[in-house]
């Protein structure tokens, strides 16, 4: 049985990987003063950044709608439509955390148009809030991947994600906390705590949503206390995916991984330009860390 996997575009998986690896993108969009642009179609990071160094005023980014996911799901649904029953596709779609986002609750608005129509199809669809964004996401969808590869159905991948969740971790360093709080992302309590006599603050996602965890003056400090709070979440379990994000600024990616322990360099974890949508609320210079405990 074929399983068809479907993620948004805050998984930093780009157009041509997501065509090599047979995922469907849909893409969250990203509004400046002078339009609407569709992540990783309309417009690259790298325009991205440039137009955010240049803009007067912050953009905002706008869910997918559910009429997007409905697109999707009908496209991988009719992929083997003339098959028998025990043949149609299945499908797992994984989006950004639903503390974060409205794309998660368009994806199940999707599903329940499709469900009115054919519940049988709809029972086909198994959706997954990661309860984490950017490269976290972006790691649960390697290991989804992993497992369809290996054969397995759409309810032991949704099973199996719904699992490694748990057991996800996301770290990294911003230079302000002021997109995050301007975008919604953050507390105004919380942005007062992190920004405190101008330090450099480490945010996590935890349980779905951003919280900061911790704060060092300096980048290279900074860069330390990210590994302090990865060793008191636990033992990376280094047979599971491991993935590092940067905005806008590779050489800071680089300075971190130099920085770091040695198993940066040993485990070589999949490394990311992070996109539009969470650009936007994590502004340029941030540097993230994702990964799984045992």
């Amino acid at each position: 049985m074929t399983v068809k996997i479907i993620t948004d575009s805050t998984s930093e998986i780009s157009q041509t990987e997501a065509q090599k690896a047979d995922v469907a993108l849909v893409p969250i969009k990203t509004i400046f003063a002078d339009r609407e642009y569709r992540e990783g179609i309309d417009l690259t990071a790298d325009e991205f950044y440039q137009k955010l160094e240049a803009a007067e005023e912050l953009p905002t980014t706008s869910q997918p709608s559910p009429g997007d996911f409905e697109t999707a799901y009908r496209k991988a649904l009719i992929a083997d439509d003339t098959a028998g029953d025990d043949e149609l596709p299945e499908i797992v779609a994984v989006t950004i955390s639903s503390k974060l986002s409205g794309t998660w609750q368009s994806a199940c608005l999707a599903k329940e148009v499709i469900a009115a129509e054919d519940k049988g199809k709809a029972a086909r669809i198994h959706i997954v809030d990661s309860e984490s964004a950017t490269i976290g996401l972006n790691i649960l969808m390697q290991r989804a991947l992993v497992l369809r590869d290996r054969g397995k159905s759409a309810t032991e991948i949704a099973q199996a994600l719904e699992e490694a969740k748990t057991k996800l971790r996301l770290y990294a360093v911003v230079d302000t906390l002021e997109y995050l709080h301007k975008g919604g992302r953050l507390s105004s309590a919380a942005k007062t705590a992190g920004t405190l006599l101008k330090v450099k603050p480490i945010i996590m996602v935890e349980e779905g949503e951003i919280k900061i965890a911790g704060k060092s003056r300096g980048l290279a400090k900074a860069y330390d206390e990210i590994f302090n709070c990865v060793e008191r979440a636990g033992t990376i379990d280094f047979d599971q995916p491991m993935a590092l994000g940067y905005t806008a600024d590779k050489t800071r990616l680089d300075q971190f991984i130099e920085a770091g322990p040695k198993y940066l360099k040993d485990q070589k974890p999949t490394a990311h330009g992070i996109g539009c949508a969470i650009g936007t609320h994590a502004g340029p210079g941030a540097v993230a860390f994702a990964f799984f405990v045992k």
